[in-house]
Order: C-alpha cells, then structure tokens, then sequence
C-alpha cells in the first residue's frame, strides 16, 4: 500500500513538472511568432514613414529626457553630449545630480559653462530637497540642458524630481549612462501619435548592449562584440527578450515593463498615479503597472506601445559578482511589483493586464526560478529513492536545453532579417555559439542570483539596490 501511495505521488509531481514546462514551451512559442510578424509587419509600414517631418516640425510634442546621476564622473560629459545630438527639435534634457559623491557636478558645470539659475519647480511630487540649485548653460549651444543638483534619494526620487520640473507633455526617463541614438525621440514619439483610437500612455524600444563598443563625441562609431562570454551571453539574452517577448506583448496590449534604461512617457498620467515610487527596486515595471491599473480603474482606452527599433545602447554587467547583484535587483523588483498590486492579478476587472498579463509573469517569470530549483531538489530525491526513468529523465534535459537554444537561433534569425546590428565577420558565428553555450554560461548565474533575490526579499532587512561600477564606454581615438 506504501509503495502504491508513493508512486502515485511521485507520478502526479512528474506529471505537473511536466504540464508546466510544456505550458511554458507553448506559450514561449506562441509569443515568438506574434513578435516575429508584428516585427516583420512593423518594418514594412515605417519603411514609408518620414521621420524627418517629425522631427523638423516645431509643431511636434514636447518631450523632457530626464536622467538620473550618481557618481557617474566616468562618463557623465560623452553621454549628456548623446543626448543633447537627438535631431528631434522640441525637446529639453535633465540631468539630475542625485547627491553625487564624486566630481560629476563640477565635470558638467566646467564642460557645458553651466551657472545657478531660478527656476520654479512644480513639486506634484514630494523629493528630496536641492542641494547646490539648478543649473543652466551660458552657451547657446547647450541651451536645452538643465542640471539638478539635489539630496541624495535615490533613482526613483531623481526621476520624480525631473517629472516637477519638466514643462513638457511627454518624459523621456532614461538611464545617464545610456547612449541615445539621433532618432530616438522621433521614432519613440510615432506611437503617440498615430494611435487615435486610445490612449498611449508609455512606450519603450530595443535596449543593446554597448560593451566594447566605440563612441566618439556621444556618438556610437562602431560596433563591436566583446570578449568575455557573459557579455556575449548577456547581448543575446537582450536579443532574444527584446525582439522575441515583448513584441508579441505590446501586440496583445500585455506590456507590464518598459526597460528602465530608457522608456517615455505621458506625464500628465505619471504624475496623476504619482510618479515613481521610491520604496522599490524596479521602480520601472512598478510605474507602468500602476499606470495600466488606473487606465483600467477609469475604464479609459489605451495603450502601453513597444517598437523594435534598436534606440539606446547600454553598459552591461563584464563581472559575475555584478551581473548576479543586478539579477538580484531584478528579481526583487518583480516580486515587489507582484505583491503590491496583487489585487490587479486574476481580475476580470482589469482585462488582459488581470487575465493574462500578470498571471503569466507570476508563472512564467516570478515562479521559474523556485519551480526550477524544486524540480532539481526533485530529482535529487528520486536518486535517494531509487525512483529515477533515466530515459524519461535524459530526454526531459535534452528537450529543455534544445528549446532554449531554438529559441535563441529563432531570435538571431530575426534580427538577421531586420535590424542586423552585428554586421563585423565572425560575429554570426560567434553568436550561434553562444546560443549553445549560454545555458551553461549565463543561465545558472542567473538562477542562483534569482534565489538570493527571493531570500534577499524575505529574509534580509537590508535590502542593497545592487550598485554596478561602470568601466565606461570605448571612446575613440582621433
């Protein structure tokens, strides 16, 4: 009867393992193919779009880009000159100082003649106090910059600082370390205004990595695939969410994240639902999941867009300690989000952000990891009862590993066939082995950085924010 009971406990374990990883590969599946057409279809109608009338018009909307800074010294003048070389006219940047401990401020205040100024701060939102004022250039060449110089409160405060100040319909929020491209803005701003049938509230694009990469003047000049397999691992971990997930979500009106590192925004909706909040770790996915929930509160139409034009070029982890710390963020943030709008989830109410957004990133993302790390300890407890089916067994691995890297070949396939950023001989080659090698060399730091974040929420007090020290970018010789 014991033996009976146990292998009928064993088998229902195995059988809802396997009915997860199947829903899992499924739904991957699905999402892949509606990003691959919605890629394919997006591309053939902006080939006729003339960007150059968006952004000459002095008619078009005005946008603030506000970026957050702290003790980014390395790099702070090449990426505030990026983002002043965007070609869209009616736009405004605003650095804001969050209490910087290095030289940072002086860097500014020297290469961009920067002097005190009065400006008046609309507070909507409550921040920590100025510190030193508020800075603008004497130079008419720099004549959109602003420079805040405030207490430290971290990211979410800074943001909000800039959300105050900002005079414009539209924020641009954006990591300082990020290279912007020239087109950016006109190309982010599109999806504001071809929608009339709803409202689109915020809208992100494809980050990539910028790690060995050459910039001259804040502009990127070449580039190039670095050395390190966790940086290569990370560029087609970004492909394949980028190109490959969030396409099909923006499609299904599903967006619960837009990248932190640069997304825009209407502010009027921003500010109305308060801005971003500063008791969290992923203040980006935390906004935008509070603003859907309010759309739907108000039983308004709209819409959180997604386009995958490459606009922002970001510096990424090159170290294990740092990517593991970063991932820990990440998955705090998540679990942070979840919670905090646990009401949103499973709710009719809320329509496809309570029926099927959040119920597959609580599956599928919140719940991987743990559900993964369960399944090993499984195994582990078959090999003690003498229970294991090495051909079951086996079989399962070597599905799962296939899949993942049929997947990452299908995402090197689409950005083959659209936007074809690696272009250097031998990086093809070097990207499809990867795709093989990217299980072994990225994911199980991924996993065991995912576990400490789950026991780092519950468990440590003292949550860290998981600081990356910047090596800054490649800049080129003259």
């Amino acid at each position: 009867m014991g033996n009976s009971t146990e292998q009928i406990i064993f088998e229902t374990i195995h059988y809802l393992f396997f009915i997860y990883s199947m829903t899992a590969i499924v739904s991957y599946l699905i999402l892949a193919a509606i990003s691959a057409v919605e890629t394919i279809e997006y591309k053939r109608k902006n080939s006729f779009v003339n960007y150059i009338e968006i952004l000459s018009s002095n008619s078009s909307p005005s946008i603030s880009i506000i970026a957050p800074a702290y003790n980014e010294s390395l790099n702070i003048v090449e990426n505030v000159r990026s983002l002043l070389s965007n070609h869209y006219v009616n736009y405004d940047v605003i650095i804001v100082n969050d209490g910087s401990k290095d030289d940072s401020l002086e860097k500014l205040i020297l290469v961009y003649e920067l002097v005190p100024v009065s400006l008046l701060i609309n507070e909507q939102i409550p921040t920590r106090p100025l510190r030193k004022g508020i800075y603008k250039s004497t130079n008419p060449a720099f004549e959109k910059l602003i420079v805040v110089d405030k207490e430290n409160g971290g990211k979410a405060d800074a943001l909000n600082m800039g959300l105050n100040i900002s005079n414009s319909k539209y924020v641009a929020c954006i990591d300082v370390d990020c290279l912007l491209l020239e087109d950016s803005l006109q190309k982010m701003i599109k999806p504001f205004l071809e929608t009339t049938d709803r409202r689109v509230i915020a809208a992100g694009g494809v980050i990539r990595i910028s790690n060995s990469c050459i910039v001259k003047e804040g502009k990127l000049q070449d580039i190039n695939f670095p050395k390190k397999l966790l940086e290569q691992g990370q560029i087609l971990e970004y492909i394949r969410a980028f190109l490959l997930g969030r396409m099909a979500w923006s499609r299904l009106n599903g967006l619960l994240v837009i990248s932190g590192a640069f997304g825009l925004f209407d502010k009027k909706i921003a500010i109305r639902v308060g801005g971003y909040d500063i008791r969290t770790v992923g203040e980006d996915m935390e906004l935008v999941v509070r603003m859907r929930g309010y759309m739907e509160e108000q039983k308004k139409k709209y819409k959180v867009a997604y386009i995958p034009d490459p606009l922002c070029w970001t510096e990424a982890p090159d170290n294990y300690k740092t990517f593991i710390s970063q991932r820990n963020r990440w998955t705090r943030g998540t679990i942070e989000t979840l919670r905090r709008h646990r009401k949103v989830g499973f709710n009719p109410k809320y329509k496809a952000l309570g029926m099927l957004s959040y119920p597959y990133w609580f599956f599928f993302e919140r719940m991987a990891p743990i559900i993964e790390v369960a399944g090993l300890l499984y195994f582990g407890i078959l090999i003690v009862f003498n229970q294991v089916r090495w051909d079951y067994s086996l079989a399962f691995l070597l599905l799962a590993y296939l899949f993942t890297v049929f997947f990452s070949l299908i995402s090197l396939i689409t950005e083959e066939l659209t936007y074809h950023q690696y272009k250097k001989k031998g990086t093809g080659v070097h990207l499809l082995l990867i795709a093989f090698l990217e299980p072994f060399v990225n994911h199980p730091f991924i996993l065991y950085a995912a576990i400490q974040g789950n026991s780092d929420y519950y468990f440590n007090k003292k949550k860290k924010w998981g600081e990356m020290t910047r090596k800054g970018m490649t800049k080129a010789s003259n």
